[in-house]
C-alpha cells in the first residue's frame, strides 16, 4: 500500500536527512537563544553557524521583553551529539547571549509552526480542499471566488502533510513562519 501523504511529509527536510546520512549519530535539535535585542545579534548567532558549515533548518527570531529588551531566537539544527554539544558552547560564549536552551535535550517542550497556503482551484477541487482543511483544523483567512488562503499551525509535519495534499488540488504559494518553541514547564527562560 502506498504512504500516505501525511506519511510522506513526516520525513525530515533534505539537509537534515543528508547530514544523518553522512552520520547516523546525527539529530535534529532546537535551540531557544535569549539574547540582547540590538543591532547585529542575528548576524552574529548566523554567522556562527555558516563560518562552521552548521546548517539551520528553521529560524525565527522575535522580541519577547521590550523593558529589557530582550529577543528569543529559536534555531533547529542537526548534527551528532559532539556537534550539538559544541553549538551550545559556541552560541553561550557569544557576547548579545544572556542563555541558551537545548529544547530537544534539556526536556520536554512544545513546538509549533504556523503556515499560510494558497490554493486555486474550482469545482471539486474547491470543495475537497476545504473538506481537507477541516480535517487539519485549518482556518480560510481569505478567499476568493478562485482561491483560498488557509492558515494552519501544528508541528512541521502537520504542515507538510496539509501542503502535500494541497498540491494535486491547485498549491499556489505557501509561506511558513518557522519553528517556535518553549520549554514545558513552570520555570521560565
Amino acid at each position: 500500500m502506498p504512504d500516505s501523504a501525511y506519511d510522506k511529509a513526516r520525513t525530515k527536510s533534505a539537509p537534515a536527512k543528508a547530514e544523518r546520512a553522512k552520520n547516523p549519530d546525527a539529530s535534529e535539535h532546537t535551540f531557544s537563544v535569549l539574547v540582547d535585542n540590538e543591532a547585529g545579534v542575528l548576524h552574529r548567532v548566523v554567522g556562527l553557524f555558516s563560518g562552521r558549515g552548521y546548517n539551520i533548518e528553521s529560524l525565527t527570531v522575535s522580541e519577547v521583553d521590550g523593558a529589557q529588551h530582550l529577543s528569543k531566537i529559536t534555531v533547529v539544527t542537526s548534527g551528532t551529539p559532539q556537534i550539538i554539544e559544541q553549538i551550545r558552547a559556541q552560541l553561550d560564549r557569544l557576547v548579545p547571549v544572556r542563555k541558551v536552551a537545548n529544547l530537544t535535550a534539556d526536556g520536554p517542550s512544545v513546538q509549533r509552526e504556523m503556515g499560510l497556503i494558497k490554493v486555486v482551484g474550482t469545482g471539486d477541487a474547491r470543495v475537497e480542499a476545504l473538506r481537507i482543511a477541516d480535517i487539519f483544523r485549518a482556518q480560510v483567512v481569505d478567499s476568493t471566488n478562485r482561491s483560498f488562503v488557509f492558515e494552519i499551525t501544528g508541528s512541521s509535519e502537520k504542515l507538510n502533510a496539509f501542503i502535500e495534499l494541497m498540491r494535486p488540488l491547485g498549491l499556489a504559494d505557501i509561506s511558513r513562519t518557522g519553528i517556535v518553541a518553549i520549554a514545558r514547564g513552570d520555570a521560565g527562560m
